[in-house]
């Protein structure tokens, strides 16, 4: 701050101030002073005031710390030629309360309705900067289908704990540098990259997802994304994985040998549409708490291998559509699942067409309301080992076997109509 653009009566607080200060030590009053001049937006004074930060007896590290937490967080934005809308031109940013904060692009004071940009917005570099104390970014970005690029220039340690679908839906956006991003204290981050079609790499590399427990959707139609690499992500207090890769089409390969998910409930549509997955090996899951599995692996077209051998489906209720689609699946391993509470597996292995034989014969379904469509098109199925399925009439089968072999279809009647 210049000297000379301080009012009078500004320099007469601020030598008070000076005097206040000198006999000054409690931690805790120094806490109320800083609160003070960030009211009054007077933290450049201490900046450049050495000999105050001295006298305040603090630390130089302490000092850092503490104007950084104040800090903006400045962004550069750059505009595509090709995609134009005709909204106004800013991003939101809400509190704690849900009250938002407007970020304008262009500095006007006109009233805000929505977060999108100008009509016939010619390619350019917009740089804005975020000087509010926030808790949330929901929503920040979502729908900016102008935008092509997002650069984060400084992201300092500012209390953000909800990202929930902050990115969402920027489809023309094809560099997002997040190098400086903190997400130390957040706790939201479902949605978070969800149908940012046009990325084609994702650097995570700085995330700190200790304390998330919502990722539900974060990268769902990403479908550009060839890689993601999550070897630095903690999930041990995620609870909502669901939709967490869904349309992640070019995705060729996935580990997640580091993910803890023994908080983990809902899993269901996880993995769905993605296209390009050749194996996916998930025996580090722990899937004890899980009770959603719905449509889990459901059009994995090119998956050949999936390791589920530790799976515990104990608390699972819904399977429909576990593995529907999954056309290049030989063989599965599901001897260690327990279906005794599942109440649907419809089209639950629909449209298998390369499995030639499957082991059910650790299956309870007494508890199966729906099971239509169960092996429906699972043509080279020959070997079907399922002894405890319950069907409690006869005319089910045309709908549970649809399309498979007669063979199969007799042979599976003969051993189950025993329980009729």
């Amino acid at each position: 701050m210049n000297s000379r653009n301080i009012s009078k009566d500004d320099k007469s607080k601020k030598e008070n101030l000076k005097v206040v200060f000198d006999n000054l030590k409690n931690n805790y009053i120094l806490q109320i002073i800083f609160d003070y001049m960030k009211k009054n937006k007077s933290l450049e004074f201490m900046k450049y005031n050495k000999q105050l930060q001295n006298r305040l007896n603090l630390s130089i590290k302490d000092y850092k710390d503490y104007t950084e937490l104040y800090s903006p967080i400045e962004l550069e934005l750059k505009l595509s030629e090709n995609v134009h809308y005709k909204y106004e031109k800013f991003i939101n940013i809400s509190n704690e309360d849900k009250d938002y904060y407007h970020i304008y692009f262009d500095n006007s004071n006109e009233e805000i309705k929505r977060s999108y940009f100008e009509e016939e917005e010619k390619a350019s570099t917009i740089k804005t900067i975020i000087d509010n104390q926030i808790t949330s970014f929901k929503e920040l970005f979502k729908d900016c289908k102008s935008i092509c690029s997002i650069i984060f220039k400084k992201f300092y340690r500012i209390n953000i704990t909800d990202m929930n679908y902050m990115f969402s839906r920027c489809t023309s956006l094809k560099e997002l540098n997040l190098s400086n991003f903190n997400t130390n204290n957040v706790t939201n981050m479902s949605g978070m990259f969800e149908v940012c079609s046009k990325l084609k790499e994702l650097n995570l590399s700085s995330f700190n997802t200790n304390n998330v427990t919502n990722m539900n959707s974060m990268f769902e139609g990403c479908s550009s994304l060839k890689e993601i690499n999550l070897s630095n992500f903690n999930t041990n207090n995620v609870t909502d994985m669901g939709v967490m890769f869904g349309g992640c089409r070019s995705l060729k390969e996935l580990n997640l040998s580091n993910f803890i998910t023994d908080k983990v409930n809902n899993m269901s549509i996880m993995f769905v549409g993605c296209l390009s997955l050749i194996k996916l090996n998930l025996s580090s899951f722990n899937t004890n708490n899980v009770t959603d599995m719905n449509g889990m692996f459901n059009k994995c077209l090119k998956l050949k291998e999936l390791n589920l051998s530790n799976f515990n489906t104990e608390k699972v209720t819904i399977m429909s559509y576990m593995f529907a689609k999954c056309s290049s699946l030989t063989e599965l391993n599901l001897s260690k699942f327990n279906t005794n509470n599942v109440t649907s597996m419809q089209n639950m292995f629909s449209q298998c067409t390369s499995l030639k034989e499957l082991n059910l014969s650790n299956f309870n379904t007494d508890n199966e309301t729906d099971m239509c469509y169960m092996f429906n098109e699972c043509s080279s199925l020959k070997e079907l080992k399922i002894s405890n399925l319950n069907i409690k009439n006869e005319n089910n089968f045309e709908f549970i076997f649809k399309g498979c072999s007669d063979e199969l279809i007799k042979k599976i009647k003969e051993q189950s109509l025993k329980n009729l």
